[in-house]
């Protein structure tokens, strides 16, 4: 799982630096961030790990359970105490968990992932109120249906355990959402790239959906 590689790379004149990291291993990830942060501060974090696999939360082992959990929660809150110190003494920070919509309203067949998911939009929502500090902000996006590889790879497991075709699905889950469509991954990211802004300054502590309206409430 990418958290960066130790090299630097180089794209539309500017500087990358990628580090490997696993998430399913959170002293590594500890590791290599507190090596880091000797060299290199940081004050935007974004939090994106992928998914468990989908199921029924009855059919889930604790060990599902407990991995998506280190992934998620766990590793966030490691790289969250490593760069907090900081964005502290700059007065500027942001962290932004990219999350899901089940953290508003469950969905189906996505068991584990729902309820970490809603661990983690706690664990934002209580760090927000105790980092009393004007100048760094938590917040979550809720992304709704996306035109990624994980939404693809959801639809194939619903064809399979329904017999449904994979067009129908698709339609399916498109006529979930007022806007008929998924949304676009760039969609997705024009709104973190706003989150991590100064603009959004006295955004704080909210948990925002980006799914065309799909949610009831």
């Amino acid at each position: 799982m990418l958290l960066a590689k130790d090299k630097l790379i180089i794209r539309n004149n500017q500087n990358h630096r990628i580090l490997v990291g696993n998430f399913d291993d959170p002293q590594q990830i500890s590791n290599i961030i507190q090596e880091e942060v000797k060299n290199t501060k940081y004050s935007i974090l974004i939090n994106n790990s992928g998914g468990p696999k989908g199921g029924k939360i009855i059919d889930a082992n604790i060990m599902q359970f407990k991995e998506t959990f280190n992934r998620h929660l766990i590793c966030n809150h490691i790289l969250t105490q490593e760069l907090m110190p900081y964005m502290i003494k700059t007065n500027y920070g942001r962290i932004i968990n990219i999350i899901s919509t089940s953290v508003k309203q469950p969905i189906i067949g996505l068991g584990v992932s729902n309820t970490i998911r809603a661990a983690v939009a706690a664990w934002s929502k209580t760090l927000s109120l105790e980092i009393k500090n004007d100048g760094i902000t938590i917040n979550n996006v809720l992304p709704g249906f996306t035109n990624t590889s994980r939404l693809h790879d959801i639809i194939k497991l619903k064809s399979e355990s329904s017999g449904s075709s994979i067009d129908d699905i698709t339609m399916d889950l498109k006529n979930e959402v007022p806007l008929n469509r998924f949304a676009e991954p760039q969609e997705v990211g024009k709104l973190i790239l706003f989150l991590a802004s100064k603009e959004a300054g006295y955004i704080n502590g909210v948990s925002i959906p980006i799914d065309g309206g799909r949610l009831k409430t």
